[in-house]
């Protein structure tokens, strides 16, 4: 297969570059030489030529342009990187460097926009750009690894190792680790892999463990953490010492496969060797005992998370808040309420005095779901109501719902069932959908249970004893003939009318195969022919239990399902070799269903469980 260069590895523009017109694209004048023996006195300068402007200071233009890029707003940056550019055509200052276009690169990569990034680069290497150096190549190897387009960034690498890019950037090992580093996040260990092999020569000039560190990143991150010990082990080899990052890596990897008694091991090697040569950054930080604490809280051994938060505590290192919140969530994970709660208190009485410790809603919602299990109401509104004035950032959606769920949760097990009906019908009220299988649908299923069919906020429809789930679908279907299919060449216009009475309507070619389902509310074209507002009719075969033609006809967000008598038609698509026999739709499962809000008990009774 043929691989077309892109357009950044093209022959680079012939020497003679025009000067560009941008005063701030170009070189900056050379200071006047002044003699001391000329008329001027030493003590006053000479003034600037007219057409000798200083240079502006863009660290507030590069500063607004990372402020962008956090909030992922590229058009934004765009706009003001071109309006500086208009700024210093007409001579009122402004302009851009080579450095403020790095930054637009760095904001395309993070916002997905690699093709966007590529034309920049090129406009930056021509001959009115502001030049390309060995920051913008590793910004734009980064991006084409993100937008998985390896090949051109192995060209790229290639066209640099052969001295032929502009710029003249050096194959540095730290040029070529950004690049890795994209590869292992993308879990990609087979062309991370060969990315070492291909220029293991360069890799290995610095002599550094930072190789080594990001490719026991790349085992972790590919599933096969405990890949990582036999690169230490490589480490020792090479004659490297393991840094900090390089052990609580493995510590990590260690936790993430469950080897607890390894992870300790690895734990007293680490302060063994940082006693043995006086090396106090060799000693473990935060970083290594949150990742214990997440391990022992999985395995739930309550001893040892004591243990760890005592030497924490003992230790000279810096308690930061996710270090807290470490503390928290594995005694959450170990059953034990206290310990959190005096975590949770020492965090609180902090706050006074160092606003940083301010906690998440995080750590308030962790608490709220150990009270809701055990029935405590009180203490879980309580935290209810601190959580919004108290915590740290901003309160996402999901962290709201979650919530109320857990104060309805809270109320059930506390049998306040009034209270968890409210609370029920305020989320109902807020949600178009929810899961069965999730919290509030696990919830609402007892709320329905307590408080009977009867009285139920969510107004169920149950089935006579009539329908039996695991029945085949062909026993409850019309008749295709009887749902009167329509031509899919007829105009919207001339059948509008038909469309007020069904809200689906099968359609049907001039062989009587179905060609497609129109809904109501797609039919937007007065002028448009029925076949292009059609949808993919749904299948299924004669044998198919009405169980599942209704979760089909939910999953897929659809109104009717052909029945087809084909034995290898299964949720396909439609063929003319399927002949429909009848449609099964949601008009036809509500003539079954009754309406429980206004069923007595007595009805109710003769519902099949």
């Amino acid at each position: 297969m043929m691989l077309i260069r892109p357009l950044f590895l093209s022959p680079s523009p012939p020497s003679s570059r025009r000067e560009p017109l941008l005063p701030i694209l170009s070189a900056p004048p050379e200071p006047s030489r002044t003699s001391y023996s000329s008329a001027r006195p030493p003590g006053r300068q000479p003034r600037p030529s007219p057409n000798e402007r200083p240079l502006p200071n863009l660290r507030r233009l590069t500063a607004r342009i990372v402020d962008l890029t956090r909030r992922k707003q590229l058009s934004q940056i765009m706009a003001e990187v071109e309006a500086s550019k208009r700024r210093a055509r007409s001579g009122r200052g402004g302009g851009i460097n080579i450095i403020v276009m790095n930054a637009v690169l760095e904001a395309c990569a993070s916002c997905g926009d690699i093709d966007l990034a590529v034309q920049l680069f090129e406009e930056m290497r021509g001959p009115m750009g502001c030049g390309v150096d060995g920051v913008s190549y590793g910004i734009l190897l980064k991006g084409l690894g993100i937008a998985r387009r390896i090949d051109e960034a192995f060209e790229i690498l290639e066209s640099i190792e052969k001295d032929t890019s502009v710029g003249c950037p050096r194959l540095s090992p730290h040029l070529i680790c950004g690049f890795l580093n994209t590869l292992i996040e993308a879990g990609d260990m087979r062309r991370a892999n060969a990315l070492v092999a291909r220029f293991r020569q360069v890799l290995y000039e610095g002599q550094s463990v930072l190789l080594y560190n990001l490719l026991m990143k790349g085992y972790i991150k590919s599933n096969f953490p405990l890949g990582a010990l036999t690169v230490k082990d490589e480490i020792l080899r090479q004659g490297l010492k393991p840094d900090r990052l390089t052990y609580n890596t493995i510590i990590f990897a260690c936790v993430k496969s469950a080897e607890i008694e390894k992870a300790f091991q690895f734990l007293r090697d680490m302060k063994e060797e940082a006693k043995r040569d006086d090396n106090p950054e060799l000693l473990p930080d935060a970083v290594t005992y949150t990742t214990l604490l997440k391990g022992l809280g999985n395995s739930q051994d309550l001893y040892s998370v004591l243990k760890i938060v005592v030497e924490m505590k003992s230790s000279l290192i810096l308690i930061d808040r996710t270090a807290y919140t470490a503390m928290a969530d594995a005694f959450l994970a170990c059953g034990s309420i206290d310990g959190a709660l005096c975590i949770f208190g020492e965090i609180i009485k902090q706050v006074g005095t160092n606003k940083d410790l301010r906690p998440k809603p995080h750590l308030y919602l962790s608490i709220m779901r150990a009270f809701a299990t055990i029935g405590d109401f009180d203490m879980v509104k309580r935290l209810y109501k601190r959580m919004w004035p108290d915590s740290a950032g901003s309160i996402s959606r999901s962290a709201k719902q979650e919530a109320v769920e857990l104060l309805m949760e809270a109320a059930l097990n506390n049998n306040q069932i009034d209270v968890a009906k409210g609370l029920l019908r305020r989320i109902v009220k807020g949600k178009e959908h929810f899961s069965w299988t999730s919290r509030v649908g696990l919830v609402a299923l007892k709320v329905e249970t307590l408080s009977g069919f009867t009285n139920s906020p969510l107004r169920p429809h149950v089935f006579p004893q009539v329908i039996r789930l695991n029945d085949p679908v062909e026993k409850y279907m019309l008749p295709f003939r009887e749902s009167r299919p329509l031509c899919g060449d007829l105009i919207l216009e001339n059948v509008v009318m038909r469309f007020l009475k069904d809200s689906v309507v099968p359609l049907v070619n001039d062989w009587g195969a179905c060609t497609g389902i129109v809904h109501s509310h797609d039919c937007t074209e007065m002028d448009a022919p029925l076949l292009s507002m059609a949808r993919q009719p749904l299948c299924v075969p004669t044998s198919t239990s009405l169980e599942h033609v209704m979760d089909l006809l939910l999953r897929e967000k659809c109104e009717m399902v052909i029945v087809v008598k084909s034995g290898n038609m299964y949720e396909g698509s439609y063929t003319s070799s399927s002949r429909p026999l009848g449609v099964f739709s949601l008009a036809i499962l509500s003539k079954f269903t009754t309406n429980t809000s206004n069923t007595h008990d007595a009805c109710v009774s003769r519902v099949v469980p």
